[in-house]
């Protein structure tokens, strides 16, 4: 089995290489699907990861959730089942051996779809756990891989046999241990379904106020419940997830937009410039403007 995963891995790699070139993140013609190269060691990357498949073919990666560390290379692959702010940087790569890897969207409605089709529909689910796991690569998961990665070279078929494939990969991952968590996000009576809702709230009203009784009463959960079942998903509270997004909202505006710190604050729901701004230095490592000053030189 090993022998035959690594030469699929080598052959994921050589495909990677060749449809990424240059260094930089590069969307592909396959819809959810994008490739990553990278010819050295990164510095650690804020951002929220959306449901999605994280496979390394080549280097190493380490993804921070909270205080959870989770360190994967080309020879396990990462699922997260929620939208998760997450600190990602790759550790290990060179111009001779760049980082290579593919990401691939994993929508929960089509989870769902499959799910209902599956017999893991009527299996009992464990409890929540966290929305990051990381489980090692088998040769059927990098065989569906492979061969929707060697679709990009005959485009006249993406559109017929790429959503094929890629429910393919879907199964083969609610096969594997990933399994129980992307179960949660697609069965709606299940607690991490409701906290999967709790967090698409959050995401669309991040700038407003928030009531945690009135979230739970969205999601259907007491608010100690949901309080208890948010943290074991994503580490963190409710609270502090919103202000994970105010803040990473708050630094694209003032790069992306050009707005400044204090229109920045206030479009992400702080009503107290110095509040933002220290709540961004304790995040980021600095004051907005010198963040941002960095961030533009690099």
């Amino acid at each position: 089995m090993d022998s035959l995963v690594d030469m699929r891995r080598a052959q994921l790699a050589e495909l990677i290489e060749r449809f990424t070139v240059v260094d930089g993140i590069h969307e592909m013609p396959i819809e959810g699907l994008r490739m990553a190269r990278l010819s050295a060691p990164s510095e650690p990357m804020r951002g929220i990861q959306d449901p999605a498949l994280c496979l390394i073919v080549q280097g190493c990666k380490q993804t921070m959730l909270g205080e959870d560390v989770y360190e994967y290379d080309a020879s396990r692959y990462l699922v997260a089942s929620v939208d998760l702010p997450i600190t990602g940087q790759v550790i290990r790569a060179t111009p001779e051996e760049p980082y290579l890897s593919l990401v691939l969207k994993l929508p929960p409605a089509d989870i769902a779809a499959l799910v209902t089709k599956a017999e893991e529909a009527s299996a009992p689910l464990p409890p929540p756990s966290r929305g990051l796991s990381v489980s090692r690569c088998d040769p059927e998961l990098l065989d569906a891989v492979l061969r929707l990665v060697r679709l990009l070279d005959a485009p006249q078929d993406i559109a017929m046999l790429a959503p094929l494939v890629i429910r393919e990969i879907h199964y083969r991952l609610l096969r594997s241990d990933q399994g129980g968590n992307l179960r949660h996000i697609a069965m709606p009576d299940s607690q991490g379904h409701r906290v999967a809702k709790a967090i698409g709230w959050l995401r669309q009203n991040y700038a407003q106020p928030m009531r945690i009784d009135h979230i739970a009463e969205q999601v259907h959960m007491s608010p100690s419940a949901l309080h208890h079942h948010f943290k074991a998903v994503t580490t963190m509270s409710p609270l502090q997830y919103q202000k994970q997004l105010r803040l990473q909202e708050a630094r694209r505006l003032m790069l992306a937009e050009v707005v400044d710190a204090a229109t920045a604050g206030h479009r992400v729901g702080y009503e107290s410039p110095s509040q933002f701004s220290r709540e961004y230095s304790r995040m980021f490592g600095a004051p907005p403007l010198r963040d941002v000053e960095r961030l533009r030189a690099s």
